[in-house]
């Protein structure tokens, strides 16, 4: 393989082009047309633009998110910012540029990512299948790729045969090319994850939906950086960001742990990204943060294809890695090294302290974190919401069927005729293995057996999580001296103020973390460390 061609399949595609010195327009000659083309003409037959600089001789070749730079007479292209040398120089002859026609064919080729989106739109999973890596070739198989759009349009109607849309966006782990599509029903968001090898490593598909977030008044972006970091290695590594205040350092940092469901590293919902907020807010109080997307969402499918998937493996695994990359960072304080756990979060921090053998987590702090069986909690926050919705005077119909749903489900999981040895054949909640796992973890009984100071914070307008489980955590931890409780009356799950009674629809409107929390959570932590 030619070296340009070794150096285009590793490009990732980021949008730069950089400056070219001038140089004197190269003499004609006779062109070889075995070895080169005319630009203009192989451009336009791949759907690419060509701008000329006649003064520099520089040629700009645009196509998507890929940008062509060459000058006649040299013998090198940039491509997205990288230098690609050219078996032969761009040459100009009667007033048509002509350079290596491999090199131009195989660059303006369609990028891999918009081929396996088009096969998979037709149905053929056999051929999309030859773009996946192997590390999710178990889950995104010939037989699902085929299937996968038919499933789509059951769910949300006819799809568009072309996105509205295209999306690039890159983390340290992913190359992320989001495909907007417009169904019947809604609009879809598809996205596929490049590996740094070219090859599809996964998939994200949502609803579309605006983002409507607004930043908080405690953003000040003069007090504090972003570094973009990688959490963990292998086939799960998770992209992240580190929020460090301005100065010398070095600092306490808090890791941030997700709540359930597949979430990016900004714990984005609806109007907010509560995350963001602790990040930025405490980072200008003086205390770092460390988020990271969530592997069920980072690696969705390649999760989903483990049937033995753990709550460990969620939520835990996760902060043994991160402790360990903070730990070598030198602007980290790594004897105040803090963990806070939002709501299934912060139901595994119990979990996250005992799995942390060197005591190198300085603290932890609980958000809007349920302390009782994981199904006991489900099956209570049903029971909460049906109780607002009577209250608002709301048709409590649906939300009827779901509290039996969920009480059927309970009952399932508690059976004690099964286990993760012995599982019922008909689970209706997926994998079934991860809900009888930890059906016995009692986060409140097992942080009883742990001595480490803690901050539980509560919103007592929460839906999710309700004041009984606060009160189970300051029951449970009664002898504890090192424990800190405070509960906030108009905060909600999402731990913003909310004047009107939180059934969860507020979670569309823009709102930010409550200050009183960040600032509790900095003084804590300053104190504590």
């Amino acid at each position: 393989m030619n070296n340009w061609k070794k150096l285009l399949c590793s490009l990732t595609f980021v949008c730069l082009i950089l400056p070219v010195t001038s140089i004197s327009a190269a003499a004609e000659k006779p062109v070889d047309h075995e070895k080169l083309v005319p630009v203009r003409e192989i451009a336009a037959k791949n759907g690419a633009e060509v701008s000329w600089q006649q003064k520099t001789g520089q040629i700009t070749i645009r196509k998507s998110e890929l940008t062509i730079v060459v000058k006649v007479g040299e013998k090198q292209a940039i491509v997205n910012g990288q230098v690609i040398p050219l078996d032969h120089p761009v040459q100009l002859t009667k007033g048509v540029t002509f350079m290596d026609g491999g090199f131009l064919t195989e660059a303006l080729k369609a990028a891999p990512e918009d081929i396996f989106i088009s096969l998979i739109s037709e149905g053929d999973g056999k051929e999309a299948a030859k773009y996946v890596h192997t590390s999710v070739s178990g889950v995104l198989s010939p037989t699902l790729l085929s299937q996968l759009w038919a499933a789509l349009e059951d769910q949300n109607g006819e799809i568009t045969n072309k996105p509205i849309s295209k999306h690039v966006e890159n983390n340290s782990v992913h190359r992320n090319v989001t495909y907007t599509f417009k169904t019947e029903l809604t609009r879809l968001n598809i996205t596929v994850r490049m590996n740094h090898d070219g090859l599809v490593d996964d998939l994200y598909i949502a609803a579309a939906t605006p983002d409507v977030y607004q930043k908080p008044s405690y953003d000040d972006p003069s007090a504090y950086t972003e570094q973009k970091i990688t959490v963990g290695q292998g086939d799960l590594a998770l992209p992240g960001t580190l929020t460090l205040p301005k100065g010398e350092g070095p600092f306490p940092v808090v890791i941030l742990v997700h709540g359930s469901g597949a979430s990016n590293q900004d714990a984005a919902i609806g109007g907010a990204k509560p995350f963001r907020d602790l990040a930025v807010g405490l980072a200008s109080q003086g205390v770092a943060v460390l988020r990271y997307d969530k592997v069920t969402y980072e690696h969705t499918y390649k999760v989903a294809s483990q049937p033995k998937f753990t709550l460990k493996q969620e939520s835990v695994d996760q902060v043994t890695d991160a402790v360990a990359l903070l730990k070598k960072n030198s602007h980290i304080d790594s004897t105040a090294i803090f963990v806070a756990g939002h709501s299934q979060g912060g139901f595994a921090v119990p979990l996250i302290l005992a799995e942390d053998k060197q005591h190198d987590i300085a603290g932890s702090i609980l958000l809007a974190a349920p302390s009782s069986r994981f199904v006991d909690v489900l099956t209570e926050q049903q029971g909460e919401l049906l109780d607002r919705m009577k209250q608002l005077g709301l048709d409590t119909e649906i939300i009827q069927r779901q509290v039996d749903f969920y009480k059927s489900v309970a009952a399932i999981v508690k059976d004690p005729n099964y286990s993760v040895d012995h599982l019922p054949e008909a689970f209706p909640l997926q994998p079934a293995y991860w809900w009888f796992e930890q059906r016995d973890y009692v986060p409140a009984e097992l942080a009883k057996t742990q001595n480490i100071p803690m901050l539980i914070l509560q919103g007592e307008n929460d839906v999710q999580v309700s004041m009984d489980q606060f009160q189970n955590w300051k029951t449970a931890l009664q002898g504890h001296s090192n424990v800190t409780y405070n509960s906030y009356p108009k905060v909600n799950h999402l731990l913003t103020s909310y004047d009107g009674l939180s059934i969860g629809q507020e979670y569309a409107e823009p709102s930010n973390v409550s200050k009183a929390i960040i600032d509790d959570i900095a003084k804590w932590v300053l104190k504590v460390e």
